[in-house]
């Protein structure tokens, strides 16, 4: 698991930073990276961005630490992890420098940040919420690397796959019945799917019941305990298709599976190829999840007027097309931000370090006055030659009440973008879930769905 823990860092920034640094630690420095500041004279730019901080207080910085599980994450992808951590909790106003250390028996990074913002010069503020916020977007990062999260209220992490499965009603058992439904229409019998379960990984104890134990999974699992579709005579029945949980083209004694005709009402082909298929016994609501999931697939395309597939289709797309055109917008509108925080903080610094820079041209001993000075006069060199870039032919430069101005409002933009995106993700998984399941539940006919949808359109 990845467990995070931050703390203020009220003195001593320079020797933290050197420490976080030390390339003994860092794979000679590999393992280092920065934003707003250069890693090598980020004391010096933390130090110019306190000095314009509203709130003096006492804390310089937070360092956060997060680590991984041993032998879980390599240093390249925690390092990526860390990355992403720290442009999250930043959110382009902070300056930071982010390390992996690879000298322990685990992995882990360390993240410091600068106290005051470098965009409005406010402090940033750490309590519970602002902890639980960077915990939970660690854990959302390692849910998305397959890495460990941690578990409320338990002191241990357990992996994201285990974890979900357990909020959806049993881990190693979902597992254990999903590879006994793979594996019977394969199997010529019961001894047949037990020597198939064993290829795959599974270890079998004989007895009184059969109990099968998953790799990685610490006990035993009585098949039983499944449920009724998964004891042992329910399942020697199933390979036999005399207790059909199978796929639709299958048929039981109960009946064959008879196509109802096509109407010109989605809903009521839907439901009546429901009504059809819980006739015959088909185990489609394996993937629809059960008999409510397809109602609500019915309200959905009812309340919504959805009257053809050709409509849902088009509908699906449009709010696809949607989503996407607002995420490029959305990402277009945060690179803005990025470069205009950029251009802020170079101006600052570029101002703050010059008179220092201009004493080069008065002092007795150039070379001496640049050695005592030196990391700031790189500072400054580094901030005059970004500014003449985003100068370009003009040589001019926007006033900082302008950027300012600008910032803000493109800020205010940017939260409305971040609305419309998550309704939009929202609406977009909504229709995708519904067109899938009408597909699931109309599978055999869709060709000839379509082909009437085509030729209403001629």
């Amino acid at each position: 698991m990845a467990v995070t823990k931050i703390k203020p860092v009220k003195g001593g920034l320079k020797r933290a930073l050197d420490y976080i640094q030390n390339p003994d630690k860092t794979d000679g420095k590999l393992l280092v990276s920065s934003f707003g500041c250069g890693y090598e004279t980020a004391y010096e730019e933390f130090n110019i961005t306190l000095s314009g901080a509203r709130d003096k207080g006492n804390n310089l910085a937070h360092h956060l630490i997060q680590s991984f599980e041993p032998g879980e994450s390599t240093a390249e992808q925690a390092h990526e992890i860390g990355r992403r951590l720290a442009d999250e909790l930043t959110n382009g106003r902070h300056e930071y420098v982010v390390t992996t250390h690879i000298d322990k028996g685990h992995v882990h990074n360390h993240l410091i940040f600068c106290a005051a913002s470098f965009i409005d010069h406010k402090k940033y503020i750490s309590n519970k919420k602002s902890y639980f916020a960077i915990r939970n977007f660690s854990d959302k990062l390692c849910k998305e690397y397959g890495l460990s999260v941690v578990v409320p209220s338990q002191n241990k992490g357990k992996h994201y796959a285990e974890y979900a499965a357990d909020q959806a009603g049993g881990s190693w058992k979902s597992k254990l019945k999903n590879a006994i439904d793979t594996l019977i229409p394969e199997s010529k019998d019961f001894e047949d799917l037990l020597k198939r379960l064993e290829a795959a990984g599974h270890v079998i104890k004989r007895g009184k019941y059969i109990s099968i134990r998953a790799e990685g999974q610490e006990r035993f699992t009585r098949t039983k305990t499944l449920g009724v579709d998964y004891t042992e005579e329910a399942i020697i029945k199933r390979i036999a298709g005399e207790y059909t949980i199978a796929e639709p083209t299958a048929e039981r004694d109960s009946g064959t599976y008879i196509k109802p005709p096509m109407t010109d009402n989605l809903a009521i082909d839907v439901q009546s190829h429901v009504k059809a298929q819980q006739v015959a016994g088909l185990a489609r609501w394996q993937k629809l999840q059960n008999v409510k999931e397809a109602a609500k697939t019915i309200n959905f395309i009812t309340e919504n007027k959805l009257l053809s597939y050709a409509d849902l289709e088009a509908k699906t797309a449009e709010v696809a097309a949607a989503f996407d055109s607002t995420a490029d917008t959305l990402k277009l509108t945060e690179k803005r931000l990025a470069d205009m925080a950029g251009l802020m903080k170079h101006i600052t610094n570029y101002q703050q370090t010059k008179p220092i820079a201009d004493g080069i041209k008065t002092a007795k001993n150039p070379d001496a006055y640049r050695r005592e000075h030196e990391s700031t006069v790189i500072l400054h060199e580094a901030a005059a030659r970004a500014l003449k870039t985003h100068a370009g032919e003009s040589g001019k430069l926007p006033s900082s009440a302008t950027l300012q101005a600008e910032y803000a409002r493109l800020t205010e933009r940017k939260d409305v973008l971040h609305g419309e995106y998550n309704k939009l993700q929202q609406e977009a998984r909504r229709y995708g879930v519904v067109k899938k399941n009408v597909d699931s539940i109309l599978s055999v006919d869709m060709e000839r769905v379509r082909g009437k949808d085509r030729g209403a359109e001629l």
